[in-house]
């Protein structure tokens, strides 16, 4: 039985989806009018938003090479950018890996030429961009020492079904950390489903078998939440 409540605007998912999700017929002006675990999920930034995604503010905002201190790199390390954009964080991490390499995966294709272009410019041969999917990332199995998403993950449309992916191309004990602007706090001044709780974050990653491991505290808008695969 698949039950509508009208009044309320909630339809649960398809069953193709396993109840995984919820619709809403309202919904917030800034989200796809879908629900997972309690929260529903914010619109995607489309490559026209490119440009935003490189503007000169950006490093005094969200601090990035205190982002990239807290991965704990080693030179050899395998790291996922999942959402990469531009390559914003991608293109600064690529030094740090020097014998290792950037996968900089992002579902649209013209933020992958986008990728493609910045790289050659930037003569940075081990940034390799990665076209995912809205419900996979498209990476080997076990290859990945580190998974980052920046300001990304609350626009997963398939949140459930990516981070499973992601788990699955994690190496034992490899790691995820997710950057999200606080929700808990409303003087952060970005829009509501753009923003993320602690306690929201860690219930989706335990989901998916992550271990939570830190909150790093270092940013001045945003949690850098860690978490760690089981071996």
């Amino acid at each position: 039985m698949i039950l509508v409540l009208l009044g309320l605007g909630f339809f649960p998912a398809a069953l193709a989806d396993g109840l995984v999700y919820e619709t809403r017929s309202f919904h917030n002006p800034d989200g796809i009018g879908k629900v997972y675990m309690g929260r529903e999920i914010a619109q995607v930034m489309g490559y026209e938003g490119a440009g935003w995604l490189e503007r000169d503010r950006r490093d005094g905002e969200e601090q990035p090479q205190k982002v990239i201190a807290g991965l704990d790199l080693k030179s050899t390390d395998i790291v996922a950018d999942i959402g990469a954009g531009t390559g914003y964080f991608s293109f600064r991490i690529a030094p740090r890996v020097s014998k290792g390499k950037v996968l900089a995966v992002d579902v649209q294709p013209e933020m992958i030429e986008i990728l493609k272009t910045l790289k050659t410019k930037k003569h940075l041969s081990n940034v390799q961009p990665v076209l995912g999917s809205v419900t996979d990332v498209n990476l080997a199995a076990e290859s990945v020492d580190v998974a980052l998403m920046v300001d990304a993950y609350h626009e997963f449309e398939y949140p459930k079904e990516v981070m499973t992916s992601i788990v699955k191309a994690l190496k034992p004990s490899g790691r995820v950390v997710l950057v999200e602007y606080r929700g808990e706090n409303p003087l952060v001044l970005i829009k509501g489903l753009h923003k993320m709780t602690q306690k929201q974050v860690q219930k989706e990653m335990q989901s998916v078998g992550l271990t939570y491991l830190e909150t790093r505290n270092s940013l001045p808008q945003q949690h850098l939440m860690i978490f760690e695969k089981q071996s």
